[in-house]
């Protein structure tokens, strides 16, 4: 059976509310000309619709004036059109770079490609409007996107993959796929352009090679070579006996299919070519834009050689064009902005002005236009007469090619061949100058129209406290956002990202539980179940939002017995991103139960006298709880029966003796820095019984903060007994065995004041307050091996309704020990004594991914939102992986070693006892969570006889004792794994040192005469 695949959760935190747009640069581009729209996908993964409300029918678009420029009077309607456009939809289509969209189905299905290896289909017109469904995937990006004709049924993709796939847009999935590296080599053929039309079917990649396919068998046809670049677009006429490809070696050529050959090479272009467009039958007349910015209008109608046709510089952006299209007299073009410009065409068959007469009136130079400015005009508009003013602009005009003459200048063409004969290497940043005919000038300064964008993120810090994300957005606005509450918290203005992350970054040591990016301009935030619960953070570091969910103990950071309170951030974040669900899945289970029970009394027979009359919610033993007249009213968070609060501290907080390192002196001599380290990430946690916890098996593992590692079962003392072990998991001479552990019913109390303080409650799984999902213990009664045997046989599906499955399976069990009378619940939400009240935006994303190893990637299986996922709750059962069921359902995360800190604790100077064990061992190891004042405690607890008079106002340890790392005081709240960070360092392990800082001035005095040597030993339990 294979492996099921990795999943993760992901959540998008919902930016301001704003116009809609996109936030990042756009990628792709398609009009439909019909309806007026302008769809445009980026790389924000968004996909936005745009009315246009122009007229762009061929037939009468050519009556408006095609050298209308935004600099002209307002005197023709033509120019009123100057904010036609409106915002019409969008959708949020993939989690990744849009690199391509096309139209087909006669505009009906706008398909779309990204970097997330997904090929989808947006029905825009569809009644329903549903969201982006997926036709397949790639297993890498994908790049590019073609269709033989606006009504087709199939598009074809390519991408990084190297692999061309046919897909069918009627439901039937893919149709072709074509392996583009196989002929050659299977580490080339990456997949940048692609184009169908008829019976061929053309790509291009980084190799420079043109290949030619048959889009219905997937063979190769052949293949041209000729450019020594990336190949970054392509063309097909309707005959398919010609193609045009743009490269990024600032040439477009032009292929014959019948010759098998390149025909001519155009190099209008000074840059990377990027992008084409033509919508005529023969591709006489097409469109380029390259990496410059600069838009080239090429005609070469009525040529029978092309270098004989015109070339006009339209436009010029201020970046690179990623896209454009053309419809009617306009044309848009798609840049790393999120805008998009809306330019008007021109007429290539207007005559072009002569280069004497012009010149005359604007100088030959940027730099004469700049000495005169009064005289100096754009070309589209020039001090001349309207027959002039109709003709193009010479400084407009491109060279075609190194072979073509200059149009209106064949009289110098000998000159011109000479001049760029020479030229073999065109620097990128280069214009094509002529001695006589200047600096070209697009023909538009201005565009006509901007489609304004919104700003984005492009750039984030994660703070230590792994709580807080400082972020950069396009306009250079510095936000810091809670990923927890999944707000922005404060905005610092327009400043530099690497000032502001000094001046709010703490020193604090967080595991990583989370993964954050920014590609889609936007804050995401990724889970996956092998880290995300492995960062936890006390309550007094926490800021909750209703200071109400915690008493005032924990609020602080303390429990009554002075331990602190650590809420796991993974396991925090999931319950409220989906606390919707958990309302929905309490419902069912209700309806579930009562249906339940009630087949099974009408099956027993409702006649019977004492058959009840209704079903009576249980009124106890509901996991101990059950919701009190008093506290307020809550449909998903039950409440204790006795209105007491349980212990929710964070467990394992004892303290234990690591094995003795080598070179460990004893008999109070200093332990060395040099010491060996542990292995503190890998090493198998030590096997223990706590004073208080029953026997367990020997898979189980030990719950505490502090333990020592396992002391050999063959060490006895000299009555053959094994060591002791005192209240705390501290081993003071020899730990309890396992049979005299099986003799006690109950454990026994400490009975030091130590043991007595940090007693612990609850389950012994380290560094997580909820309970463990650990492998089953089996039992060896032969009826209990019985129902187990019984439950393995009863198959659930693994995702998220397995966990349902599993609840409603011990509902049949405890109706057979109950005899139908009442069933309580198996859902066991986490409280909020637990996980404090969140309250993220209804409108954060919240999204469900699969790793697909066959794909090389990530596919979504759900995409809603904090509002939306009770209302989803049959996709998210399917959909969802089981240990977000368990976490939700049944407070249960999935089991860990817990990392622990090795130190070393020693009086400082010897000026107090030491705590070393009778054999003079010192070395300690703790949970890296553990806080220095519980050090502190420990070393209090040892070193200070039991008082016979207990003080009502005693000192607490912190207050009076000291902690010192490198010679520097540890603040009562740094945690080990801070500690060790930004103190220590360095490797091996932590050398602590404590002393009486002299609030207690008959601290050292009282302790002149104890004896050193051996320690002082905490009393037995």
């Amino acid at each position: 059976m294979a492996r099921k695949a990795r999943q993760r959760i992901s959540y998008v935190l919902p930016l301001a509310n704003s116009p809609g747009g996109h936030r990042l640069g756009v990628n792709g581009l398609a009009v439909d000309s019909d309806q007026s729209i302008l769809y445009s996908g980026g790389r924000d993964g968004v996909i936005c619709a745009w009315d246009l409300n122009l007229n762009l029918k061929a037939d009468q678009a050519s009556t408006q004036n095609p050298f209308a420029s935004p600099e002209d009077p307002s005197s023709d309607s033509s120019s009123k059109t100057a904010t036609s456009h409106a915002f019409r939809s969008q959708v949020q289509a993939h989690t990744h770079w849009v690199n391509d969209i096309i139209l087909t189905q006669g505009s009906s299905a706008l398909v779309s490609a990204s970097s997330d290896i997904t090929v989808k289909v947006w029905r825009p017109h569809a009644e329903d409007n549903q969201s982006p469904t997926t036709l397949g995937l790639h297993s890498d990006y994908v790049k590019c996107l073609a269709t033989p004709g606006t009504h087709a049924d199939w598009v074809a993709s390519g991408g990084l993959d190297h692999k061309i796939r046919v897909w069918d847009l009627n439901g039937k999935g893919e149709k072709l796929q074509i392996d583009v590296g196989e002929d050659d080599s299977r580490d080339k053929g990456s997949v940048y352009a692609l184009s169908v039309r008829g019976s061929i079917m053309a790509s291009g990649g980084p190799e420079s090679t043109v290949r030619v396919w048959d889009p219905k068998s997937g063979k190769r046809i052949t293949k041209f070579v000729g450019h020594t670049d990336n190949i970054r677009d392509i063309l097909i006429n309707r005959d398919g006996d010609t193609i045009i490809t743009a490269s990024s070696d600032q040439t477009v050529k032009v292929w014959s299919m019948t010759a098998g050959r390149c025909m001519y090479t155009l190099t209008m272009h000074n840059d990377s070519v990027w992008s084409l467009y033509s919508d005529h039958a023969q591709l006489s007349i097409f469109y380029s834009s390259d990496r410059s910015g600069l838009v080239a209008k090429t005609d070469v109608r009525a040529c029978v050689d092309l270098d004989d046709g015109l070339s006009l510089a339209i436009a010029q952006e201020h970046e690179g064009i990623n896209k454009l299209v053309v419809a009617g007299n306009y044309l848009w073009t798609a840049t790393s902005s999120s805008s998009i410009n809306r330019w008007n065409d021109v007429d290539t068959g207007a005559d072009t002005q002569t280069p004497d007469s012009p010149r005359q009136h604007r100088g030959s130079s940027i730099v004469s236009r700049l000495k005169t400015p009064s005289e100096a005009l754009p070309p589209s508009q020039p001090q001349v007469d309207w027959e002039v003013r109709r003709k193009i602009p010479y400084e407009c005009i491109l060279r075609l090619s190194n072979r073509a003459a200059l149009p209106m200048a064949k009289a110098r063409e000998a000159e011109a061949v000479n001049l760029y004969a020479g030229a073999s290497v065109r620097k990128p940043s280069e214009a094509v100058v002529d001695s006589d005919t200047g600096i070209i000038v697009p023909f538009h300064s201005l565009p006509e129209e901007t489609i304004e964008g919104q700003n984005g993120l492009i750039k984030h810090v994660l703070l230590n406290d792994k709580k807080r994300v400082l972020t950069l957005d396009t306009a250079g606005e510095v936000m810091m956002w809670d990923l927890l509450k999944c707000v922005p918290i404060q905005s610092f203005g327009k400043r530099h990202l690497e000032d502001v992350t000094p001046e709010v970054n703490t020193t604090e040591s967080v595991a990583n539980w989370c993964g954050v990016d920014t590609r889609t301009g936007r804050l995401a935030c990724v889970l996956e179940e092998n880290y995300c619960f492995d960062a936890e953070m006390y309550a007094d570091e926490a800021v909750v939002l209703d200071p109400n969910e915690f008493r005032d103990d924990q609020r602080n950071g303390i429990i009554a017995s002075d331990t602190p309170n650590a809420v796991n951030l993974g396991k925090w974040v999931l319950r409220y991103l989906f606390a919707n669900l958990i309302d929905e899945e309490i419902k069912r289970d209700d309806v579930f139960r009562t249906n339940l029970l009630a087949n099974v009394q009408q099956s027993n027979g409702l006649q019977q006298d004492n058959a009840p009359a209704a079903i009576q919610p249980p009124t106890s033993q509901i996991s101990g709880w059950q919701r009190a007249q008093d506290d307020f009213e809550s449909a998903i968070t039950p409440r204790p029966v006795n209105g007491s609060h349980p212990p929710v501290t964070t467990p394992g907080l004892s303290i234990g003796v690591a094995t003795p390192a080598a070179g460990t002196l004893h008999h109070g001599i200093h332990l060395q820095n040099h010491l060996p380290s542990t292995a503190e990430e890998t090493t198998d946690l030590e096997k223990r019984t706590s004073h208080q916890s029953n026997p367990r098996m020997s898979t189980d593992k030990s719950g505490d903060y502090f333990s020592s590692n396992p002391t050999p079962s063959n060490q006895h003392d000299d009555n053959g007994k094994m060591p002791s072990t005192t209240g705390d998991g501290q081993s003071e001479g020899r730990p309890r065995s396992l049979n005299e552990g099986e003799k006690e019913d109950k454990p026994k109390e400490s009975g030091s004041l130590f043991g007595k303080k940090f007693r612990m409650n609850f389950p012994k799984k380290l560094g997580r307050s909820s309970v463990e999902a650990k492998p089953a213990v089996v039992d060896e009664k032969s009826e209990e091996s019985d129902k187990s045997s019984e439950k393995e046989d009863k198959i659930v599906e693994d995702n998220f309704f397995g966990v349902v499955q599993k609840i409603r399976n011990d509902y049949e069990e405890q109706l057979q020990s109950t005899n139908g009378s009442h069933l309580a619940s198996g859902i066991h939400a986490s409280l909020p004594t637990e996980t404090p009240v969140l309250k993220p935006p209804p409108l954060t994303t919240v999204i469900i991914q699969e790793d697909r190893p066959d794909s090389g990637g990530v596919a979504d299986l759900y995409r809603g939102s904090v509002s939306s996922v009770g209302q989803d709750a049959d996709l998210i059962e399917r959909t969802a992986p089981m240990w977000l069921g368990e976490l939700l359902l049944r407070n249960q995360i999935p089991f860990k070693d817990t990392v622990k800190v090795s130190f070393v604790l020693q009086p400082y100077r010897d000026l107090l006892p030491s705590i070393a064990s009778a054999d003079g061992n010192s070395r300690l190891n703790a949970n890296r969570m553990l806080r220095a004042k519980k050090i502190l405690a420990y070393v209090a607890e040892r070193i200070e006889p039991m008082p016979e008079s207990p003080d009502p106002n005693p000192l607490s340890p912190e207050e009076y004792l000291d902690l010192y790392c490198q010679n520097q005081p540890v603040p009562p709240t740094m945690t080990l794994a801070t500690l060790r960070t930004h103190i220590w360092k360095t490797g091996g392990d932590v050398m602590l040192y404590y002393k009486s800082n002299g609030r207690k001035p008959d601290l050292e005095k009282r302790m002149a005469g104890a004896s050193t040597g051996n320690g002082v030993a905490a009393p037995n339990a």
